[in-house]
């Protein structure tokens, strides 16, 4: 049953929780209130992860039970402190003032509209048009165990060094793995796209047993690893770290080091476990802002590839 509404002080503003103890997550238990203070646990990190990108908000205004709402704009009646950004959709002639996650206060004021995913823009407000994240997305086919995934992830961090980047592993809050990376917001989405495609190209050059690039899912290994390269389009958005994802276990798109990939178990890091993990060992992407890289060697691979016929009229596709 649902309580009535408290009201949750975060930094200098308050927020007003309506439905405290409505269960959202029935495996947990967990309530509406819990994801509030599971946000405020992990708030440096979260705030970190979307600071100043336009986010959508997946939203389940009845618990995991009812209807996920996927939600780009703020609506009226928003408190003045919110801070948003407008990005446009030139296919819709529309534009959008989406949530602009400036502090936590924001963050728990989506919770309070249901909101348990955060999705941002892999680009940040001062130009929404230049991405300053590029984003490896390790996602398994139906049949490709997580140990695939583990197999992989050595793959990716071997050709980042060989191009001097350093990457930020996390878990997806599913069967998958993500790697950020900090890009200089020098390329539009449809280049940060082609170096994606590219560096996944090299990837299953090197593991052709275990990833594919291949563009439409019919014709994909189904126990592969998919690099899915589309992630980087205009538009295109995943759960950032620290998101819960919308499932019963509540678990957490936690950020992880390399070395514990080979011996992680992704079901591990749910609401109830990342907080302690958290106060324990600090944001693992806190230093993610620290170096932003070029991706010009990426794109003279792009090249390479479309010279030489591999990239097919699909891949090159913006969508």
């Amino acid at each position: 049953m649902a309580g009535k509404a408290t009201i949750i002080e975060v930094g200098d503003y308050e927020v007003r929780v309506s439905n405290p103890d409505r269960v959202y997550f029935p495996e947990l238990g967990a309530t509406k209130l819990d994801l509030v203070e599971y946000y405020l646990a992990v708030s440096d990190g979260i705030v970190r992860a979307l600071r100043e990108r336009p986010c959508m908000l997946h939203r389940f205004p009845d618990g995991l039970a009812g209807e996920k709402v996927h939600q780009k704009r703020v609506p009226n009646g928003a408190p003045p402190w919110l801070e948003t950004v407008r990005v446009t959709f030139p296919r819709y002639h529309r534009h959008a003032d989406e949530l602009c996650v400036t502090k936590p206060a924001d963050v728990i004021w989506a919770v309070q509209m249901s909101t348990v995913e955060f999705h941002p823009w892999n680009s940040r407000r001062a130009d929404t048009e230049r991405p300053d994240e590029w984003r490896i997305d390790l996602d398994p086919m139906p049949d490709c165990p997580f140990g695939t995934v583990q197999r992989i992830a050595p793959v990716v961090r071997e050709v980042l060094g060989e191009l001097g980047i350093t990457g930020y592993p996390k878990t997806s809050g599913g069967k998958g793995l993500h790697v950020y990376v900090r890009i200089r917001p020098d390329w539009g989405f449809s280049e940060v796209r082609r170096a994606a495609l590219a560096f996944a190209r090299e990837v299953e050059r090197r593991a052709p047993d275990d990833v594919t690039t291949t563009w439409w899912r019919r014709d994909r290994d189904p126990r592969a690893v998919f690099i899915d390269y589309n992630q980087n389009a205009r538009d295109h958005t995943i759960a950032s770290a620290y998101s819960v994802r919308g499932v019963p276990a509540a678990t957490v798109s936690t950020p992880v080091g390399w070395d514990e990939i080979p011996d992680l178990d992704p079901r591990d890091f749910t609401i109830r476990t990342v907080p302690g993990r958290f106060a324990r060992l600090g944001d693992l992407h806190a230093a993610i802002d620290d170096e932003a890289y070029s991706l010009e060697t990426l794109l003279e691979w792009a090249d390479r590839d479309e010279k030489a016929g591999l990239i097919t009229p699909d891949e090159k596709s913006p969508e």
